[in-house]
């Protein structure tokens, strides 16, 4: 007669048999002792938004699709500026593709990079790892090692992958492209007036651009209709003219420069009414643009 000991015996013997197994082929473990797997973080190239993407891309000259090739500590003493929990690496690269730039930079790179150290406390193996490098030329400098570049902001080096060139791609398109809106630094003058209906203005904001070039802000509002406002990217204020989508370089260029609030030296109105008006008009464009969303980047 079989015993209770011998059943469970044999029923631990089948899941250490299982456990064996699945360890064996690479696989997740269902036996006795098995750890939930634990998903790896997001990389900074997946948190990436379209934000930061756009900030990368239009402060550099050069994007750039390199493999590893050979890493180098840089001891601590010659790396100034290192932040803790930090190693700066010497990189040589092989270039892999130019993605964006003017300048032939050969099939060699070398530069310098700040990478997180890891839970050991040891630097990151990036050999035969592949990135996109958001960089500047270094005039006048080249090793026998390859041609130098700088990087241009802290998370400058991405992780390559086909999904996060295809983000990049119309990022670079928009910005090469011959309609490129202006910069945007602040606001010039802003006055809303009165319609003759009850529930009936017209409020315009004018920004000051990097170029002087004009752009301004409508803001329509109707008796029982929503309020909507449009931006005209020229000397023609045109009422007929639409929000930007947001993720468009459009978008990016107003709800990533413009105050939060519209500041009370700009508002011409003298009238307590018209004042708040405009107040209440630029609060709306403001949330209606919704927020710059960054995760790895600074503004410029």
């Amino acid at each position: 007669m079989t015993t209770i000991n011998q059943i469970l015996t044999n029923k631990f013997r089948s899941l250490t048999a299982l456990a064996v197994a699945a360890a064996a082929c690479g696989l997740p473990s269902t036996g006795v002792g098995a750890q939930e797997s634990r998903a790896a973080p997001p990389s900074a190239a997946e948190r990436a938004t379209y934000v930061d993407i756009v900030t990368l891309a239009e402060r550099s000259e050069l994007v750039i699709h390199a493999k590893i090739r050979r890493q180098t500590q840089v001891s601590a003493e010659r790396a100034p500026g290192l932040a803790p929990g930090f190693a700066r690496l010497y990189i040589e690269a092989d270039t892999r593709a130019l993605i964006a730039g003017n300048t032939s930079i050969g099939e060699s790179l070398v530069y310098l990079v700040d990478v997180p150290l890891t839970a050991k406390g040891k630097a990151p193996k990036l050999k035969k790892r592949e990135f996109v490098l958001f960089a500047d030329t270094v005039p006048g400098r080249r090793s026998e090692r390859g041609a130098e570049i700088q990087l241009t902001a802290k998370n400058a080096q991405l992780d390559y992958s086909p999904e996060f060139v295809a983000r990049l791609r119309p990022v670079l398109t928009s910005l090469a492209g011959a309609d490129v809106p202006p910069r945007i630094d602040g606001i010039s003058d802003a006055l809303a007036v009165p319609g003759t209906l009850a529930g009936e203005s017209e409020t315009q904001v004018f920004l000051s651009t990097k170029d002087r070039s004009p752009v301004s802000l409508t803001v329509l509002r109707r008796p029982g209709l929503a309020p909507v406002w449009g931006v005209s990217w020229g000397e023609i204020i045109d009422s007929a003219a639409r929000a930007p989508q947001r993720g468009t370089l459009r978008w990016y260029r107003l709800a990533c420069s413009l105050p939060r609030d519209l500041p009370s030296n700009a508002n011409l109105a003298r009238d307590p009414a018209a004042r708040r008006l405009a107040a209440d008009d630029y609060a709306f464009v403001i949330a209606q643009l919704g927020p710059c969303d960054r995760e790895i980047t600074e503004p410029v």
